[in-house]
């Protein structure tokens, strides 16, 4: 079973303001969900005190929707309460929860600000802290898009790896950069990046291009460049980006920001893990001396340096697990809505 949920507010405690609100919760919640009336197991519906004029289940009733039970509850006066407020927990036969659309219309949009309007989660912080991890479970838990913006930086790496262009060297990046082609592609919930057309997700998180991506980040032309499609993504949709100045740089604006940040040697050990796992061999003191000097290169950077945006949310992942780490910053955004 899914459940959708819906709310929406009246001017005035009358017969007409209810049917009118009803109706229009319930045809958005069918059309922005692609219901159909076979998919519907029941409504219910509830209601502050302060309404008394008509039943929200009779209006749902008389508007159409006639085809499952409907029931009604009156709320308890809760203080500080959205006033003349109308609710709705809509249960379905469906099992697929991924792309549920929940509504909130009217007064009501200040109860779900985080799923009735625009908006962006900023997490920055260093290499192996776990931001990305946790984008991608906010991403997914919240039905929004996950922006990996370090991919894109990755793809420029590779680029310059395979044309033979050293990423330190400024003139030799700005001169690629016209014939850079990186777009990004979402199938099945997944980012893939796509460089000069072809399917590089894989290929960009060799070791190597993580070095590579650090060095040719450091180049104003290049973040200018990856800065602009980040922005226009963000504007025109709810989403999650990580990288190392989201929050300062890309989208000084966004809602929500968190610095997230682990010991270097903890962020060395997951990293040697995660290599491992794909079966690449590599000296762990090594390692760890490339994070530091990773470290250090990504907040010593002239332009958009790593660094923790002043309203930001610090979060230490040292001694986290990630389900630990994903619960601390949904508790700290619900805390703001």
């Amino acid at each position: 079973m899914v459940i959708i949920r819906g709310a929406t507010t009246i001017q005035e405690d009358t017969k007409s303001c209810i049917s009118y609100a009803v109706k229009r919760l319930l045809d958005a919640v069918f059309n922005e969900n692609h219901l159909q009336k076979e998919e519907i197991d029941g409504f219910l519906f509830s209601l502050t005190s302060d309404i008394h004029s008509y039943h929200p289940a009779k209006a749902a009733r008389e508007s159409g929707y006639d085809f499952a039970p409907l029931f009604a509850a009156v709320e308890p006066n809760i203080d500080g309460g959205l006033p003349l407020c109308i609710r709705l927990m809509l249960f379905t036969n469906r099992t697929d929860k991924k792309n549920v659309k929940h509504i909130y219309q009217e007064g009501a949009k200040a109860l779900r600000k985080d799923i009735s309007e625009i908006y962006n989660i900023a997490l920055d912080g260093p290499a192996g802290s776990g931001k990305s991890t946790v984008a991608k479970a906010l991403a997914r838990d919240y039905n929004i898009l996950y922006l990996d913006t370090g991919a894109m930086y990755r793809a420029c790496g590779l680029k310059a790896l395979r044309l033979g262009i050293n990423p330190k060297d400024g003139i030799g990046v700005e001169k690629m950069l016209p014939d850079l082609n990186v777009t990004v592609e979402y199938r099945d919930g997944t980012q893939h990046t796509i460089l000069d057309g072809e399917d590089v997700s894989s290929a960009i998180r060799e070791n190597a291009v993580s070095m590579a991506a650090s060095d040719i980040s450091t180049h104003q032309a290049v973040r200018i460049k990856m800065v602009e499609l980040q922005r226009e993504i963000a504007k025109s949709m709810s989403c999650v980006l990580d990288g190392r100045d989201i929050g300062t740089a890309v989208l000084p604006d966004a809602r929500y920001k968190f610095y997230v940040t682990a010991d270097s040697k903890v962020r060395a050990i997951r990293r040697f893990n995660e290599l491992s796992a794909r079966g690449q061999q590599v000296d762990f003191e090594q390692l760890h001396a490339e994070i530091v000097a990773r470290d250090k290169q990504d907040s010593e950077r002239e332009f958009s340096p790593l660094m923790q945006a002043d309203d930001a949310i610090v979060i230490d992942t040292s001694n986290m697990q990630i389900d630990e780490v994903v619960q601390a910053v949904k508790a700290a955004i619900q805390a703001k809505i």
